[in-house]
C-alpha cells in the first residue's frame, strides 16, 4: 500500500509540474514587458536632454502639467494607425484637431492662455522602439522645436504606438501653471453642486 501511494503521488507531482513551469513562463514574459510599459517615456526623455546636452543647449525640466496633457493626448491618438502621414510625417496644417481639447485642458487643471506657446508633438512609431522613437523627434520637423532655446520645459505621455511630447516655456504663456482662476474655481463648485443635486433627487425617488 506505501508503494502505491507514493507512485500516486509522483504521477501527481509530474502532472502538476508542467503548469508550474508554465506559470514561471508567463510570470518571465511580464517582467520582460514592464521595461517598455514604465520607461519608454523616461527614456525619450533621457534621450531628448543628450540630444539637447550635444548641441549646448540646455537640458529640459519634466513639467507635471505637460505630462497629464501629453497623456490625454495620447489616450486621443492611440485609435489611429501609424501612417506615413501621420505623428512626425504630419503634414504642417493638417494637424488633427480635437473637439474636445477645452476638456482635456480642464482634467489637467489648465487653460488656453498658459499653454498657447506650447508645442505638442505626436508620434506614432510601432511598439515605441526607442531607436525609431528618438529620430522621430531628433530627425524631422520637430527638430526645430527641439532645437529652440525658448523651451524649458518637457512633458511626455504614451498610450499603445503613440507618443507624445509637449514643450513649455518659462514665460506665462507656455508655462503650464495651473489655472486657479475664479472661473475655474465657480466651474468646479458649479459641477459638485450639479452631482449632489442629482444624487438628492435620486434618493428621494427611492
Amino acid at each position: 500500500m506505501e508503494r502505491d501511494v507514493s507512485c500516486i503521488l509522483r504521477e501527481e507531482l509530474e502532472l502538476h509540474a508542467p503548469r508550474l513551469v508554465t506559470f514561471h513562463e508567463h510570470q518571465l514574459s511580464l517582467s520582460d514587458s514592464l521595461p517598455r510599459l514604465y520607461y519608454e517615456e523616461d527614456n525619450l526623455f533621457r534621450s531628448i536632454n543628450s540630444y539637447r546636452a550635444s548641441l549646448n543647449l540646455t537640458i529640459l525640466r519634466e513639467n507635471d502639467k505637460a505630462k497629464c496633457l501629453a497623456d490625454e493626448m495620447a489616450d486621443q491618438f492611440k485609435n489611429q494607425p501609424c501612417t506615413n502621414t501621420t505623428g512626425a510625417n504630419t503634414v504642417l496644417g493638417t494637424e488633427p484637431q480635437f473637439s474636445d481639447y477645452p476638456n482635456l485642458l480642464s482634467k489637467c487643471k489648465l487653460n488656453v492662455t498658459t499653454t498657447r506657446d506650447a508645442v505638442i508633438m505626436p508620434a506614432c512609431v510601432p511598439n515605441l522602439v526607442p531607436d525609431l522613437v528618438l529620430s522621430n523627434y531628433t530627425m524631422s520637423q520637430y527638430s526645430n522645436s527641439l532645437n529652440d532655446t525658448k523651451f524649458t520645459g518637457v512633458g511626455i505621455g504614451s498610450d499603445d504606438n503613440w507618443i507624445v511630447v509637449i514643450l513649455t516655456t518659462n514665460n506665462l504663456e507656455g508655462s503650464f501653471t495651473p489655472d486657479n482662476s475664479s472661473a475655474n474655481i465657480l466651474f468646479q463648485l458649479g459641477l459638485i453642486c450639479h452631482v449632489v443635486f442629482l444624487l438628492m433627487a435620486f434618493l428621494l425617488l427611492l
